[in-house]
């Protein structure tokens, strides 16, 4: 799980160093694969229920599952989620992020700032013992505290040897009982935060999901082992193993 995990990571920070304006969202695709090839990994979503592509690409309002395009280009001010997975030696790692293009307003940075918090705090909530729910309420808690939204139908999840396990992982309370945290689990805790309302629609093309006022979202996740002595996260952005060609 911590090399599929790093083998995503790694790819990840290859991909944030080449962001910039006029590159398109298909060439972003394209370093991934390579790198993935490189590792001799298998992308995790291509192929997968029909998605077309190694990576998803979401600009600005676009909130997961964005397709890339050789026509999209970035521009700055924009922002850009890229989520990405691999399989390896028969174990899956998943990991993504929101990179700025350029320079980006106040508003769009605090969005950032506080998706990518939620995060950190929630994996503090990664102890044995804890329940999932508490891991959704710290989210919630400072996404909406800080005037943000939670999207709602889609979720955080296990991760092992299928890319999607039990349990669901939602980025809000829910009634009801919720699992216990044990050791050995590994959690693929993703927050995804809209500027405006946490209703979303899914466009024409069956994959894209955008926010429903057409303002824009962040997603920030990582993928986390549950030990004896707390959290430990498999999918963190250390440093880049390998070079990028375009």
């Amino acid at each position: 799980m911590l090399e599929a995990n790093q083998i995503v990571a790694d790819v990840l920070f290859s991909l944030e160093r080449v962001i910039d304006a006029g590159i398109t969202t298909h060439e972003l695709d394209h370093i991934a694969e390579d790198l993935c090839v490189k590792h001799k990994a298998i992308p995790a979503f291509k192929g997968y229920r029909g998605f077309p592509a190694c990576l998803c690409v979401s600009i600005n309002e676009e909130v997961v599952h964005g397709i890339p395009s050789r026509k999209r280009k970035l521009n700055n001010g924009d922002i850009v989620s890229l989520d990405f997975g691999v399989s390896y030696q028969g174990f899956f790692g998943d990991s993504a992020l929101t990179v700025p293009v350029g320079i980006i307003d106040s508003g769009t940075r605090k969005l950032l700032d506080i998706t990518e918090k939620s995060l950190d705090l929630a994996i503090e909530q990664v102890q044995v013992g804890n329940r999932i729910a508490d891991i959704s309420k710290i989210v919630q808690k400072t996404v909406e505290e800080n005037g943000f939204s939670v999207v709602r139908q889609f979720v955080g999840h296990g991760i092992g040897r299928s890319l999607h396990e039990g349990p669901e992982i939602p980025n809000f309370v829910q009634r009801g009982s919720s699992p216990r945290i044990v050791e050995g689990m590994v959690l693929a805790i993703e927050p995804m935060v809209n500027t405006g309302t946490y209703d979303i629609q899914l466009l024409k093309d069956g994959w894209t999901v955008v926010t429903a006022d057409k303002k824009k979202s962040a997603h920030f996740e990582h993928c986390v082992a549950v030990t004896a002595n707390g959290p430990t996260v498999l999918s963190v952005r250390k440093k880049s193993i390998s070079p990028v060609k375009n």
